[in-house]
């Protein structure tokens, strides 16, 4: 592999990790607060709450986008085609996800996630995509 590919690999993985390391850490204060029931009552009975469910679809959209602004920023070229690809690998693993879950939250939670997953990351690099474009403009303006 050359050093573009593994860039490639490179942004795409750390956009990932950004989604992962932002949902799971929010997941863990909440849960270590109170706000949301240890994992082990949402197995037991779920969520108790249906504000709790759209809490955590509103932070994880918010994160995935900014997975995918990181994987954009960082990719060597074509930035959203690397969101896309951080897309399609979140589409693989929401499902795996949504199997692993599938009867601790809500269905409609864990498909959520996993509809929302492409779009928000496609939004997250058009944002990055976006101010690298008004930055230019802006060179070239002033």
């Amino acid at each position: 592999m050359n050093r573009g590919t593994f860039r490639s690999v490179g942004a795409v993985l750390a956009g990932l990790i950004t989604i992962v390391v932002l949902s799971n850490g929010t997941d863990t204060v909440l849960e270590a607060t109170g706000v949301f029931p240890p994992v082990a009552v949402q197995r037991e009975r779920g969520f108790d709450a249906p504000w709790m469910v759209v809490l955590a679809i509103v932070y994880r959209s918010i994160y995935t986008v900014a997975g995918g602004y990181v994987a954009a920023a960082l990719a060597p070229s074509r930035p959203i085609h690397h969101a896309v690809a951080l897309g399609a690998v979140g589409i693989v693993l929401g499902i795996l996800g949504t199997i692993a879950t599938w009867g601790i939250s809500p269905a409609w939670f864990t498909i959520l996630l996993l509809v929302l997953g492409l779009p928000c990351v496609w939004l997250g690099a058009k944002l990055r995509t976006e101010q690298l474009l008004h930055r230019h403009t802006n060179r070239n303006t002033a």
